[in-house]
Parts: structure tokens; sequence; C-alpha cells
């Protein structure tokens, strides 16, 4: 559900007309809905109580919407300092706050200890090592819990699949409970549970299910060991509908999946979710620039690009395409595409649209989640801002910046 919709031919954010909003920011710009982040939180929440939920900030790392859902109870999983600082700017609570990642540095593990967050997931034999010196050397005691890879297949794209054996990520199955002892017994380090995270944008149960009957397992044999497992940190991944016939579990059923998989534990649970929470939360909105007529088709040029929303170019992705207000008659099939110099820089082919014009606005669906999180600058292209609706209030939460601005942190040599 969303809170996109159309009122008197034009598309609406909430109460917020998105065309006035072009008009007053420019285009292109992303638009998120409050009332959709809190609807997908408390969902989710109340599907999982008493368990914490963690937002996956890497989906989308506006502070606005960090803190939206911080007001709301949620916590934030963090792979980076920067992703942690930012966090921490939003509000979240630290006793709030789960660091991932495979490749965190001293630096980072250091201060994810000055700030007291609630858990690091460690990935590997290496990073618990230096977790453990670093740990000692500070005069502190790092919790941890260790991320399993369990093996399996999540049936989501190879570029987002994180949980097979052939992937960076955690301590292979085999190796994890030889690895927790040694946690256990280490002085710097607060061996506190198991972790699992196998991808995202899932849209079937039986992976989710296959990766927590794996850990269940690993517990009961922990405790068999004297190994005492108090926390379970089950990932995040559920997936969203990009399109029509996409029909994602949801938050009753997956929670249902994980009581009968991992309830009879008596761990305490936490999730990081993200896409689930922020995907169809938002719009990218775009200008046409220019209708194209060629011999072979027809091409709608608009003035975001790749730069702007990577997953069409990266992950061959599908957003649904709106126009902002639909024109009177028959749609034809036209390749959207932007303006930087790659073939890669387009948007959906012989899609279906209503008549467009240059000067038209079209709406780039489900852009919530890894867009302008993932954007760049591209061909010189300033970052577009990002707005946050609630209701019939709206806030520029970050604002284009100038060419001056983008240039700024760079200097010419003194020979030159």
């Amino acid at each position: 559900m969303h809170h996109f919709s159309y009122r008197d031919g034009a598309l609406f954010a909430e109460d917020v007309s998105l065309a006035a909003l072009a008009d007053e920011v420019g285009t292109p710009f992303y638009c998120y809905s409050t009332a959709t982040l809190a609807r997908h939180f408390d969902v989710l929440a109340a599907a999982v109580k008493p368990a914490t939920v963690c937002f996956a900030v890497k989906s989308n790392s506006s502070l606005a919407v960090i803190r939206t859902l911080a007001a709301r109870g949620a916590g934030a999983d963090v792979v980076s300092e920067g992703e942690l600082r930012v966090a921490l700017k939003a509000g979240v609570p630290a006793n709030k706050i789960v660091f991932s990642g495979v490749g965190k540095t001293e630096r980072e593990l250091a201060f994810a200890l000055v700030s007291g967050i609630r858990q690091i997931n460690v990935e590997s034999i290496p990073e618990l090592e230096t977790l453990d010196a670093l740990a000692r050397r500070m005069g502190r005691v790092a919790p941890i819990a260790i991320r399993v890879n369990p093996d399996v297949d999540a049936h989501t794209h190879e570029k987002i699949s994180t949980g097979g054996a052939q992937h960076k990520f955690g301590v292979a199955a085999a190796d994890a409970l030889a690895v927790c002892r040694r946690a256990h017994e280490m002085a710097g380090i607060d061996f506190r549970g198991l972790a699992v995270h196998i991808g995202s944008q899932l849209t079937d149960l039986e992976p989710f299910r296959a990766a927590f009957a794996k850990l269940h397992d690993m517990v009961v044999a922990l405790r068999d060991a004297g190994v005492p497992v108090a926390h379970l940190d089950l990932g995040g991944g559920l997936g969203v509908p990009y399109t029509a016939d996409q029909e994602p579990p949801t938050p009753a059923a997956y929670a249902q999946m994980v009581r009968e998989t991992v309830g009879d534990l008596g761990c305490e649970l936490t999730f990081e979710p993200g896409r689930m929470l922020v995907g169809n939360a938002g719009m990218l909105v775009a200008k046409v620039i220019y209708v194209k007529e060629t011999a072979a088709k027809t091409f709608v040029v608009v003035d975001a690009a790749m730069n702007d929303l990577i997953r069409p170019a990266m992950y061959a992705a599908h957003h649904d395409i709106l126009a902002v207000k639909p024109r009177q008659g028959d749609a034809r099939p036209v390749d959207v595409v932007g303006p930087i110099c790659e073939t890669g820089d387009t948007f959906d082919r012989a899609v279906a649209l209503p008549p467009l014009q240059a000067g038209d606005l079209v709406a780039f669906a489900t852009a919530g989640a890894y867009g302008a999180v993932m954007a760049s600058t591209y061909n010189g292209r300033p970052l577009v801002p990002e707005v946050l609706v609630n209701g019939d209030k709206r806030c520029v939460t970050r604002r284009r910046p100038s060419y001056e601005e983008m240039t700024a942190l760079e200097t010419v040599p003194n020979w030159l």
C-alpha cells in the first residue's frame, strides 16, 4: 500500500500535488510519503512484536526518512561509519543500532564501540580477532553476533543475493559452531547470538524458512555445547511489488514463518528491513525534455538519468512510469531514456504511455529504496532534491547543490 494517487487527473503524494512540487523545487526530485513509511513500519512491527526492527539505512539514508521511522520506534542496521553517524544524527538510539558488513575497518569498529551500539555482526575470523584485540586495547567488551552464511539460494537477482557459499558474506555454516565457541571464550567479546541475511527483494518465504531452520539447529547445538545464545538477528530481504504480478508475502505471513522456525528458542529477535519499509514510499519525478521520433521507435527523453536512479541500468530493474497529468489519447509504446551518453541510460523500453510532450512530468514508482541513496554526480549532474510530505505539508529535506558546491572539495595543483 502507498499514498500516491490521482486526484482530478493529477498525481498527488498524500495531499500534495507532484506538479506543484515540481514548480517549487525543479526536476528531477525524489518525493517520499510519511504516511506510507509509518504504515509499513507499524504493520511489520506489530507482526513481529516484541522484536526490534532495525531499518537498513543502505536502502535510504535520508535523515528525514530515518528520523520518521525512529520516531515510531525503529532502530538502524548500518554498514559503515558514515551510516552509523547518519543514524545517530537522525535520532536512532545507539542501543538500537546493528553494524553489519564484511569490511569494517578498525576505525569503524572503534567508533561503534565508543558509540555503545547494540551489536556488531561479525562476518569472518579475521574480523573477530581484530575486534577482540581492539576491544581489549580500549578497555571495552564488544557485543557481537556471528553472521552465518547458510548456503541458501534466495531466488533473487544475483547481485543482491548474499546467502550462498559463493558469496562474500558471513561465516560458512560448517565453520560457524567452532567460530562461535571461540568468540564465547574471547575476553574482548560478548557473544550474544547468530545473524543471517540471505539477500534482498525475496518474494517467496521458502528461502527464509530454509535459512532460519539451519539457524535453529545451530542454536540447539551451541546450547548443547554450553555456549549460551540469547539473540537472533534474522536480517531483512522481504520484497516489494515492482510489477502488478508480484505479490510478496505479507508481514503477517512472514512473522508466522519466523514463529514456526525459531519461535521455540526463546531468543530475542532483531530484523533488518529496508526496501519493504521505503520502497513504494518514494517516487522520482522527472520532466520530459524531448519526444524524439525515429523510424525504429519513439524516445521520450527525460531530465532524470541513470545517475539519479541506477536500478534499471544496474539490475535491469523495472519501475512503473506514470504520467503526472495524463493527456487524453491512446497509449503507445515508447522508450523512456535519460540524457547521459550511454545506451544503458534507459529506464524502460516499449512501455505503453499516454501521449507525452516536452514539459510534461513523469513519475517513477517504487523508487524509495536504492534510489537517491545510490545516486552519483556522473556527467557532472547535481544530486537531486529529496522532499518529504506529510498530509498537506512538504519539506525539502535535501536541496540540489550548486555547481560551485560540487567542485568546492577539489583543488587544482599549484603548478597548473
